[in-house]
């Protein structure tokens, strides 16, 4: 039987009643509202609830983790990004987005859904999910639209560019999002109908607490099932580098530990309406092991300033571990702002 503790909790909605757990992705086509976790390297958890209503995030406690510690110190994701112009300079990769995983000890009696409750408030994202079910704790509050299907519609809204302001987004910003944009455009392509893949809008500036995004979108329309469209996609161009096949080899080489569901896809498909949305799975924090783990990264192209891609890893890290932390969630209002 499955604990009761279990749930998922996205878009407004509160799933309870877990009833079935899966690791295979054509589940996501047959009935049922599913919570769905596909980590970088591939592992699927898609779990079905019963009951699926409206409500306001659950609580639950939790207590500041320990020290962070990360998989690369600065002088190590530096060379890292030298690596990467050296292989754009060689002609293997044109860009590629470099990670570091940071961890902390989980404090005793902490749990996700306080997490993810903080999260809601001192952090909201269109595609925040929390999830607990057997095996996986995951609390995610991505800004970033992996795949969106509506019937036959689906949608991509890779983000590539990041600043404080839109004054700070440069023109290798630009030119990283166009590079995703067409790669996101070739991988719908292999499962589209012909001529539907379309860009309705292309490097729009979007706002998120703290910083600001280059976000595009791509749409097309396919009669595909979930498990091909997602191994048509996966991972996510945004989160891998273009060629993707090379981009991953590369980082597989610079990376010393596993993503997990940082930059995989976290979300919810309903298959009795045949919708559902996945993010990618950035801005997410995970239970493992009885440690907190969060990833951060950055694009890498020939103009990156290894520095300044650091202090990128260190901007978009900085506010989730503010709330992690329990002091910025404490000087939060209901709406996200700061009190006075």
């Amino acid at each position: 039987m499955c604990p009761a503790v279990s749930f998922a909790y996205a878009g407004g909605l509160l799933a309870t009643g877990l009833a079935d757990v899966t690791t295979d992705l054509a589940a996501l086509d047959s009935r049922g509202w599913w919570a769905v976790v596909v980590t970088y390297e591939g592992k699927v958890t898609c779990a079905r609830f019963d009951t699926v209503r409206p409500a306001r995030h659950p609580g639950g406690a939790w207590h500041a983790p320990g020290e962070w510690t990360s998989s690369l110190d600065e002088s190590r994701y530096v060379a890292g990004v030298e690596r990467i112009k050296a292989s754009i300079a060689d002609g293997i990769v044109y860009q590629a987005n470099l990670c570091r995983v940071l961890s902390a000890p989980l404090a005793p009696g902490a749990g996700v859904a306080g997490l993810g409750a903080r999260l809601a408030r001192g952090n909201p994202a269109p595609y925040a999910m929390t999830l607990e079910v057997p095996g996986t704790a995951v609390a995610c509050a991505s800004p970033e639209l992996y795949l969106r299907r509506d019937g036959e519609v689906v949608e991509s809204r890779p983000i590539k560019g990041t600043g404080r302001t839109a004054a700070d987004l440069l023109a290798k910003d630009e030119a990283e999002n166009i590079m995703i944009v067409d790669l996101v455009r070739n991988d719908l392509g292999r499962v589209a109908r012909t001529g539907s893949v379309t860009v309705p809008a292309l490097c729009e500036v979007e706002p998120h607490p703290g910083l600001v995004h280059l976000v595009s979108t791509v749409r097309a329309r396919t009669t595909a099932g979930w498990p091909e469209l997602v191994a048509a996609t996966f991972p996510p161009g945004s989160v891998t580098g273009a060629p993707k096949s090379s981009a991953l080899r590369l980082l597989d080489e610079l990376e010393p530990v596993p993503r997990g569901p940082y930059c995989g896809a976290i979300g919810w498909v309903d298959a009795d309406t045949r919708r559902g949305a996945l993010a990618v799975g950035i801005r997410t924090f995970w239970a493992e092991d009885g440690l907190l783990r969060f990833g951060t990264g950055a694009g890498i192209t020939w103009a990156s300033d290894p520095r300044s891609e650091w202090r990128e890893t260190e901007l978009k890290a900085a506010r989730l571990l503010e709330v992690a932390s329990g002091d910025a969630a404490q000087d939060l209002d209901e709406r996200g702002a700061a009190r006075p």
